[in-house]
């Protein structure tokens, strides 16, 4: 089993970054493909994007492809999110997951979840 643990969610004003990690432990993440969810109070969770266990393909929603980037360092075991321009409605609880391949994001699924963060985008 993968254990995943999110960080570097916080409050920034509209405009501003803010960086995600998601450290895996237990197993090694090269082993999977990995993305992010996010779910705001009272909506579904959505998928963000999603990135293959080389790096070499990535997906992003059509709400963030032109602002969020997604990355990992498999040496570190750790997933990245780089979100710019954020905007409130960005505003959200941010899971990393873990997947065998990239197919299952397609379809909204995910075998490994971590914890979640808390990103707060204010006006």
């Amino acid at each position: 089993q993968v254990q995943l643990v999110e960080t570097g969610g916080g409050l920034v004003q509209a405009g501003g970054s803010l960086r995600l990690s998601c450290e895996a432990s237990g197993r090694t993440l090269s082993r999977y493909a990995v993305g992010w969810f996010r779910q705001a109070p009272g909506k579904e969770r959505e998928r963000v994007g999603a990135i293959s266990r080389t790096g070499g393909s990535t997906w992003y929603a059509e709400s963030v492809k032109d602002r969020f980037t997604i990355s990992r360092d498999n040496s570190k075991n750790t997933l990245y999110l780089l979100m710019n321009a954020l905007k409130p409605e960005d505003t959200a609880v941010y899971n990393c997951a873990a997947n065998n391949d990239m197919t299952a994001f397609s379809v909204g699924l995910a075998k490994y979840w971590g914890q979640g963060t808390q990103v707060t985008v204010s006006s």
